[in-house]
This record gives C-alpha cells, structure tokens and sequence, in this order.
C-alpha cells in the first residue's frame, strides 16, 4: 500500500535525500514543507499518512507546527515524527509531553528510513526490490 508522507525541513538537501529513500526504498509518494507555514497547509489540504517534522526552522519551529498541527481537528489525528540533530540526553527534556510517534535523529539513514517509520506507526512493509 503506497502511503503519502509530508516531509517538513528548511534544508532542501535533507528534503530531497528523504524524499529519494522514501520513493525508492518503499514506493512511497512524499509532499515537501519548506516552513511550519506550508506544513500546516500541505497537512489539511493533502490525505497524509505521516509527518516527519524538523524541530529547528526560521518563523515557525518545529514545537509550534506541531502545537498547531494538534490544534486543528482536520490534521490532529496525523501521526507526527520529530527530525532533530537534538538527540543528547540535555535535550531530552525539551521533547517531554510532546504529542508525536517518535524522534529520529539527524543525519538519518534515508534508506532505512521507511522502514524506521513503518516500525513505529505499526505499518507492513517491504523494500522494494531494486
């Protein structure tokens, strides 16, 4: 089942290696959110699966997309999992109470990722053969 995945990063490189391992890697079909703005767009005007956010972005972070996200009753339900080069136990305290599936740390493996995701959110999956 191909699933539609909304990858939300400022950082056009992280986008585009994400992007590439999730169609690759799983067939998946994947939107992409420049700004906490656009995601907010993107997620209630789109049938997403998953929303892999990043935590630091200019404007509007990664806390008050989600904060936003979980406001509207149209995109609330959509499981959300954070990006973050933030993944040292002093940071730990910062994701505490936060409504989302999972943290992934940054760099990630974008190969391994569908299956990272699909491992989470209790999804079936299987690569894609080459």
């Amino acid at each position: 089942m191909s699933r539609n995945i909304l990858i939300v990063d400022d950082e056009e490189d992280v986008q585009a290696i994400a992007k590439l391992g999730l169609e690759l890697g799983a067939g998946w079909n994947v939107l992409t959110a420049c700004s906490g703005r656009e995601a907010l767009n993107v997620a209630a005007n789109s049938q997403v699966d998953v929303i892999l956010l990043d935590m630091m972005m200019p404007d509007m972070d990664g806390r008050a997309t989600l904060q936003k996200l979980k406001a509207n009753p149209v995109t609330k339900q959509i499981p959300v999992i954070l990006l973050t080069a933030k993944v040292q136990e002093s940071d730990q305290d910062c994701f505490t109470g936060l409504d989302v599936a999972a943290i992934f740390a940054k760099p990630f493996r974008p190969l391994k990722l569908a299956g990272q995701i699909s491992e989470v959110l209790g999804w079936a999956y299987s690569e894609i053969e080459s």
